[in-house]
């Protein structure tokens, strides 16, 4: 394994304003490429997808090359991979398509884990069709959920859970969840939107139906993307404009693409896929290696970090699952998690402080709606910044 980070760093133009990024679970810098692919899409012959123009070749090339470009990170089927303009978007739809299918005394899961993206639009969705809503909670303590067996029936059309959380970094047996889900006859639906940027993913082997995530969560442009089973999605009938296509995923893709976007997303996977430098094999096989790279250096950043704040006064780390993404929720026994994120601001270190969405979740650990102090490790975080952030919190803290 050859992980430069110095060179990785280098490709990122927003690193030169000397800024220590710890919000990448917010949303991650982007390197040049993703920002040329983009540029170079928008600056070229482009049109509506076709086969005559040069334009409209162009517009193909680019949706078929970020089909195979997610099929390749996700470990799924490019006639599966479905682009919208958000992971919260796709999922509302989604959400709304499968809720037709549903009758009064139908079940689906949620958890108190996730973020409100995977929970709201299967809640709104069961309201609509009188369908009874069960809730899978989690320790507060540990952070671990618990098991998912109890709440599951014949029933039971959905269970929903995150990859990853995005606000404790918990993550789940996603695996054992979509065993149990598939045994009572239902679909399972996982938020892949924190996860997909710090672990290498197989939709098939976590037994994910439909499998969510954001490019921007991982280097790539602001755009979401839905995996599943092309046989599955075939089987589904989204409200859509009479004259658009009817093909799968074409089906659920509401309007035009957005085509740069689209470049980007390729671009950002090509980017992953590098990040381990001379990863024999194809793109699949050097993106399993690289991410593998990323989560190993990563990790000792985040022991680094948890063990410093573990020995300040008055900090209490709540990330505390026995598997989980480089991500600690911090809170202080008597300062607001706010006055830390600007005091860190000051000094030119991005931490910020909130429930991200994952409102259930906040709450469930005491913390109502305000949260906690969020540090997120990304493939770009070097001992540099590290330091920097122990610095700041121990001044923070007084110690």
């Amino acid at each position: 394994m050859t992980y430069d980070v110095a060179a990785i760093r280098s490709r990122f133009p927003a690193l030169r304003a000397g800024i220590a990024h710890f919000d990448g679970p917010g949303g991650s810098q982007t390197p040049d490429a993703v920002a040329g692919a983009v540029a170079g899409a928008m600056t070229s012959p482009l049109a509506n997808r076709g086969t005559v123009t040069s334009g409209e070749r162009a517009a193909d090339a680019i949706t078929r090359g970020a089909r195979a470009a997610m099929a390749d990170l996700l470990g799924a089927d490019p006639r599966g991979v479905v682009f919208g303009r958000s992971m919260t978007a796709l999922t509302f739809d989604l959400a709304r398509t499968l809720a037709a299918t549903w009758e009064p005394g139908d079940e689906v899961v949620v958890t108190r884990l996730d973020h409100d993206a995977n929970i709201r639009p299967w809640v709104i969705a069961a309201e609509a069709a009188g369908v009874t809503v069960r809730w899978l909670d989690f320790d507060p303590d540990s952070t671990e959920l618990e098991d998912v067996t109890p709440l599951l029936s014949d029933r039971t059309r959905l269970v929903a859970v995150t990859g990853a959380s995005n606000l404790v970094g918990t993550r789940p047996d996603v695996a054992a969840i979509a065993g149990a889900a598939h045994d009572a006859g239902a679909l399972l639906m996982v938020d892949g939107v924190h996860l997909t940027a710090h672990e290498p993913v197989d939709v098939a082997a976590l037994g994910a139906d439909f499998y969510a995530c954001s490019p921007y969560k991982f280097l790539g442009p602001h755009c979401g993307v839905l995996a599943a089973d092309p046989a599955l999605l075939e089987t589904l009938r989204p409200a859509k404009l009479l004259p658009s296509s009817d093909a799968v995923p074409e089906r659920f893709e509401l309007g035009t693409l957005p085509y740069e976007l689209l470049a980007g997303t390729t671009a950002a996977v090509d980017f992953l896929a590098g990040l381990d430098q001379g990863a024999p094999g194809d793109r699949r096989a050097r993106l399993r290696a690289s991410l593998a790279a990323v989560a190993a250096h990563e990790e000792p950043m985040r022991e680094r970090i948890e063990k410093h704040l573990t020995a300040l006064p008055g900090v209490t780390v709540r990330s505390r699952a026995a598997s989980r993404t480089p991500t600690l929720l911090v809170t202080f026994d008597d300062r607001d998690p706010a006055e830390a994120y600007r005091f860190l601001a000051e000094r030119r270190i991005a931490a910020p402080a909130s429930s991200f969405y994952a409102l259930e979740c906040s709450r469930r650990l005491g913390l109502g709606d305000t949260g906690g102090l969020r540090i997120g490790l990304a493939c770009y975080t070097d001992d540099g910044d590290v330091e920097r952030l122990l610095d700041g919190l121990s001044a923070f803290v007084g110690a």
